[in-house]
């Protein structure tokens, strides 16, 4: 048996904040996203349906990333996990009957596909999704996208880690608030993670957005909202930290925000802070905090929230 002390002296080696630069790791960040688009389907498919998109996320775990319990049909339910410290992909029902799994490794998109989908006919809980990637440029059909297919185990592996750590400072900033807000969970759309608080106001029509339906965007932004989360990044940009308001009141991207790597990005028309300064600070978790608090009052002050009824203090 390990003893405590060495344990401990394991777990001190691991970097809480480690590096993710999108030039070493892009193609295989770009393959997550999609294998991470076939399981959300998934759950798209067999959860009923949430306001605001809520039914279709997935949630870090102490492994991985999971869709958590699914319904499936009465008496059984599924549930799908990524291990990303096994580097495993499982699927097991409810009644303990069956676990299929396949091993995380590189592979084209298209094989991910057949694999998930045969094994979930062997578990006896086949599944149709709709095959076609979503807000992405140029999307190519997930049971046919033989392009995608890079692994890097530790890289994936980082990946996690920052959700985990993030999940974590993003769930202490959600417990300062007592009026309508998200859990922390990852859209696998665009692969952010996210948590969104409510003013309780309703909010103007939203435009439509690349590659997500109509409905989709006006149920998303049918109240006025604070979001803030993480992006893992993309072509020629390095992972971030984002927060912005719907809809944006008057004075919001004026407004003074912390820590000082923070600025508002006219491109991406929200605040951003980059990943690598806050692994960098002297104090992370410190630093994503003000991160998050700064850029809230940027949105409750200007658009003149109930801060009073919404807010916890102490």
């Amino acid at each position: 048996m390990t003893s405590p002390d060495s344990r401990q002296a394991s777990l001190s080696t691991v970097e809480v904040w480690p590096e993710l630069p999108w030039a070493a790791w892009g193609e295989t960040c770009t393959t997550l996203q999609m294998w991470m688009q076939i399981v959300g389907k998934i759950r798209m498919t067999l959860m009923p349906p949430i306001n605001h998109t809520w039914h279709v996320t997935l949630y870090p775990s102490i492994h991985g990333v999971t869709t958590g319990p699914m319904p499936y049909a009465r008496g059984t339910m599924l549930e799908i996990d990524f291990d990303f410290v096994e580097h495993v992909l499982s699927a097991r029902r409810s009644d303990g009957t069956k676990t299929f799994a396949v091993d995380l490794e590189p592979m084209s998109v298209a094989a991910f596909y057949r694999e998930l989908m045969e094994g979930l006919d062997w578990l006896g809980t086949p599944m149709r999704i709709w095959p076609h990637a979503m807000e992405v440029p140029e999307p190519v059909r997930l049971d046919q996208d033989e392009a995608h297919r890079s692994y890097d185990a530790e890289y994936a592996n980082r990946f996690w880690r920052v959700l985990l750590e993030t999940t974590r400072v993003m769930t202490e900033f959600r417990a300062r608030f007592r009026g309508k807000v998200s859990l922390v969970h990852l859209f696998w759309g665009a692969m952010d993670l996210a948590c969104t608080r409510f003013s309780g106001r309703t909010a103007p029509e939203h435009a439509s957005m690349p590659g997500l339906p109509d409905r989709v965007v006006r149920d998303a932004y049918s109240h006025e909202v604070s979001s803030a989360g993480f992006w893992p990044g993309g072509p020629g940009m390095d992972a971030m930290f984002y927060s912005y308001a719907y809809p944006e009141p008057a004075g919001y991207r004026e407004y003074k925000i912390a820590p000082a790597a923070a600025s508002f990005s006219e491109g991406f028309g929200e605040f951003v802070l980059p990943y690598e300064a806050v692994r960098r600070a002297a104090d992370p978790d410190a630093a994503l905090m003000q991160f998050l608090q700064s850029t809230y009052e940027a949105a409750a002050v200007c658009a003149k929230w109930d801060r009073s009824a919404l807010e916890i203090s102490g």
